[in-house]
């Protein structure tokens, strides 16, 4: 399965986390449901699931383990 750069990947988890939280607010537009959308189709694509929780947890997931990869290069 191809895997998503880290850098856009976290971009990515960042993004739908900020419109989801005005969504939360009701204070959105239909542009905003629709960026929505598009993110978490992306998200979806990036992980190879179908729904923005399963989205979510592969997302960092994968990101976590970068980190710990990264970690571990530079001891």
């Amino acid at each position: 399965m191809l895997m998503a750069h880290p850098a856009i990947l976290s971009d990515l988890v960042k993004e739908y986390e900020t419109l989801r939280a005005l969504n939360a607010q009701n204070a959105v537009s239909t542009e905003v449901r629709r960026r929505i959308e598009d993110v978490t189709y992306t998200l979806c694509v990036s992980t190879g699931t179908r729904d923005a929780d399963s989205a979510l947890a592969v997302a960092r997931k994968q990101l976590a383990a970068r980190r710990q990869d990264d970690v571990a290069l530079e001891a």
